[in-house]
């Protein structure tokens, strides 16, 4: 006997249509990305924890040195001396009674002018050292004669000339300065590609074109490697020059101290300098390396 099996409407219905696909899974929503902090800790601390560690070793050493000591201050003593200096450091009572801030205005005024006119004749007279043979073989043996002498050598000079202490501190600015610029400028022309030049032949470009599109901006680098170690050397030269000449400034400020027997205010004044001629040249690393062209 055949059974019969009947299906109502709605399934059979179900039953005819194709079949349906099934939902695809909603995917799982992606981690957020943690965000990096603002302040990298670990970097900072790498760059602040050791030149701070190397400090506080370097006044715990003095610390203990000075223990006992009647004649050598002691870093506590010192702190106090500088606090007192530095909260009035552009007082004036008189000529040669001024406050530190003025000594250390007017012997940047100085470096500046000597660095100045360092430049202004240094870096043209590498150019034309290292673009032409002649004038190499010319001034060279003159650059390595002079470029040796001690600087303070170079003060009675300056007096004997201009007759006074002030400029004749800054010849001696110009003339120990002037050298580094030169030899690096002049290097940095020797050492362009020869085929800079070779097109600019081929173009026919004048001298003055050839200097200002293709050698400035290969010579550049090396320009400001030399005006870097130009300002360190000025910096350095004015303070014993303003030891001898006198005047105000931040040489003549440590030698008056130690007519006075001031060590607290000389130990200052070292620090002053050395941070000074720290910025200084950390000036002049951040501008070369705005000028490099080294991936």
């Amino acid at each position: 006997m055949v059974s019969a099996v009947f299906h109502s409407p709605a399934a059979a219905a179900e039953s005819a249509s194709p079949t349906k696909p099934a939902p695809a899974a909603t995917p799982a929503p992606k981690a957020a990305a943690p965000r990096r902090p603002l302040i990298d800790v670990r970097a900072l601390a790498a760059a602040v924890l050791p030149p701070m560690a190397g400090i506080a070793l370097l006044v715990g050493i003095w610390a203990l040195l000075t223990m006992n000591s009647t004649t050598f201050p002691s870093p506590a003593a010192t702190w106090d001396a500088a606090v007192q200096l530095f909260a009035d450091p552009f007082y004036r009572k008189g000529p040669n009674d001024q406050g530190i801030g003025w000594n250390i205005l007017n012997s940047l005024q100085r470096v500046a002018v000597g660095f100045g006119l360092a430049a202004l004749v240094g870096i043209p007279l590498g150019f034309l050292i290292g673009r032409f043979a002649v004038l190499n073989r010319m001034i060279s043996p003159l650059v390595s004669l002079l470029r040796p002498v001690s600087p303070l050598a170079w003060l009675p000079i300056g007096l004997l000339v201009f007759k006074a202490a002030n400029p004749a501190a800054i010849w001696t600015i110009f003339i120990c300065s002037i050298w580094p610029m030169v030899i690096n400028t002049a290097v940095g022309v020797q050492r362009v590609p020869q085929d800079y030049l070779n097109v600019a032949r081929v173009l026919n470009l004048s001298e003055l074109t050839l200097a200002r599109k293709i050698l400035f901006p290969a010579v550049l680098p090396y320009m400001l490697t030399g005006v870097r170690l130009s300002v360190g050397t000025a910096w350095l030269v004015i303070v014993a020059a303003e030891m001898l000449t006198g005047g105000v400034g931040i040489g003549f400020w440590v030698w008056d101290e130690w007519n006075n027997l001031n060590v607290q205010h000389i130990i200052i004044a070292i620090v002053v300098i050395g941070v000074v001629g720290l910025l200084l040249e950390q000036a002049l690393v951040a501008l070369a390396k705005r000028f490099s062209f080294d991936e």
